[in-house]
């Protein structure tokens, strides 16, 4: 299994319009998909105001690539959120089982 931690800065002035999109529509299209098995959103603390997270467990890179594409390792972003985001992250790890 592979852990993927996705974090986005939205621009100042712009967070609630990210969080909209953040909630209604990127956490509802990642619960759909094949092969994530674990979905954590995370929503900004008053220590980091612009700061949302996403922390995935994927069952395989396989299916992973399947949702992200070929460059899965590179941070993404939709363009309908483009103009609204100033800066992503993007890490993987595998999952350390118990």
């Amino acid at each position: 299994m592979i852990v993927r931690i996705f974090r986005v800065r939205a621009r100042e002035g712009r967070v609630d319009e990210f969080r909209s999109f953040f909630t209604e529509t990127a956490i509802p299209l990642m619960r759909r998909q094949s092969g994530l098995t674990t979905l954590i959103p995370g929503l900004p603390r008053p220590e980091t105001p612009r700061d949302f997270s996403m922390v995935m467990v994927w069952n395989s890179v396989e299916a992973l690539a399947a949702f992200a594409g070929d460059d899965w390792r590179q941070p993404h972003i939709d363009p309908a959120e483009a103009e609204i985001v100033e800066d992503r992250w993007l890490d993987h790890y595998d999952l350390a089982e118990t």
